[in-house]
């Protein structure tokens, strides 16, 4: 029964989509993402590959515990096909962001499908694990991350919001680290990961692949027992006084001033990181995390985010800033208002409004 399941399995992803691997071994689910010269960037149909493999296991009773991991040695996953994405908001006519939204559809109901996987969900975010690896990753029963882990919600950076259910567990981060991290984009390790609830469990890096090995061979419990120790101090948590101050300021406006007023380097340092982001990107990341805090499931926020996300693909600044960053790389973007004073509050509730097509789960 197990290897008619994985010939079906196999049928799923490996033979159709190289760039996701399955395999099962001892009762263990294997995915790992194949695309280890764009850090496991997620595409379309990677999202479309991972999802029947998790139905399939969900209900195998010879699958036990699934494992997620990146091929390479540089991470986990650094988030969506930018480049798709771009030409997809660039497209003419009817065509304009069908791609970016129909990828978005599928990659938030996979969020969703994670986050009520039955069984043990394994994820090693080992690396970077930036946008749409948060996604694959976060919303699963144990994660591991370890001193290489690069942890971020970016997207401010460019022109976009915090996504794959980021705002959840931004949202519910102890006092307003999750506004610091969403608002900033700054990137953070495995210390502040399991601090703000990103992850549970530290694995040295040097120990991973023995990690792995030891999951298969005997569970999830044991190779824990055997190989998680303490993680490395939260420099967030170290720096909560001056962030809860800063951040419970009204407006992305008053948070920069409060920043700047701060007599901390660091406090300073956050003021710059999000002058040098999307006004507007800023501004909506600032109001939909605070409205997260009010939504009750995951499915509630993935529902919330897909309306900001067709907001972004709307916008100018989505596509000037992956110009920026990732097709120019001039890293120069010109924002449009180029200022947070200049975003209105009707700016911000365009982001919010009914999408053409709601977000819906079976």
């Amino acid at each position: 029964m197990q290897v008619d399941g994985l010939r079906r399995l196999k049928l799923h992803s490996v033979d159709e989509n190289e760039d996701v691997l399955v395999n099962v071994r001892g009762g263990v689910g294997l995915i790992t993402l194949n695309r280890p010269k764009a850090i496991n960037s997620l595409t379309h149909p990677m999202v479309n590959a991972i999802a029947p493999v998790l139905d399939d296991w969900a209900d195998n009773d010879d699958i036990h515990t699934v494992l997620v991991d990146g091929a390479g040695d540089r991470g986990l996953c650094a988030g969506g096909d930018l480049v798709a994405l771009y030409h997809s908001a660039r497209a003419e006519g009817p065509d304009k962001g069908k791609v970016a939204r129909s990828f978005w559809y599928d990659e938030y109901r996979l969020n969703a499908q994670i986050g009520r996987f039955p069984k043990p969900y394994v994820a090693l975010m080992d690396g970077i694990v930036m946008g749409g690896g948060v996604g694959i990753a976060v919303h699963g029963s144990v994660r591991v991350v370890t001193d290489t882990t690069k942890m971020a919600m970016p997207e401010v950076g460019i022109g976009f919001i915090p996504d794959v259910g980021g705002q959840l567990i931004l949202s519910r981060a102890p006092g307003l680290l999750g506004l610091h991290a969403a608002l900033t984009g700054a990137t953070f390790g495995a210390g502040d990961a399991i601090a703000m609830g990103f992850a549970d469990h530290f694995v040295p890096h040097d120990a991973i692949a023995t990690f792995k090995e030891a999951v298969i061979a005997g569970g999830v419990d044991a190779a824990l027992a055997a190989h998680a120790g303490e993680a490395p101090a939260s420099q967030f948590l170290a720096q909560r006084d001056w962030i809860d101050q800063c951040y419970a300021e009204a407006t992305a406006v008053d948070i920069v001033a409060a920043l700047r007023r701060n007599g901390a380097a660091a406090a300073n340092d956050a003021a710059d990181l999000i002058e040098a982001k999307s006004p507007t990107s800023v501004s909506v990341a600032l109001e939909a995390v605070r409205r997260a805090t009010k939504l009750d499931t995951l499915e509630d926020v993935l529902r919330q985010e897909y309306r900001t996300t067709c907001g972004a693909l709307r916008s100018h600044d989505f596509e000037e800033g992956i110009r920026a960053q990732v097709i120019d790389k001039d890293r120069k973007p010109k924002w449009s208002p180029d200022s947070l004073a200049a975003v209105t509050t009707a700016d911000v509730e365009a982001y919010f409004a009914p999408a053409d097509r709601e977000l819906e789960f079976t």
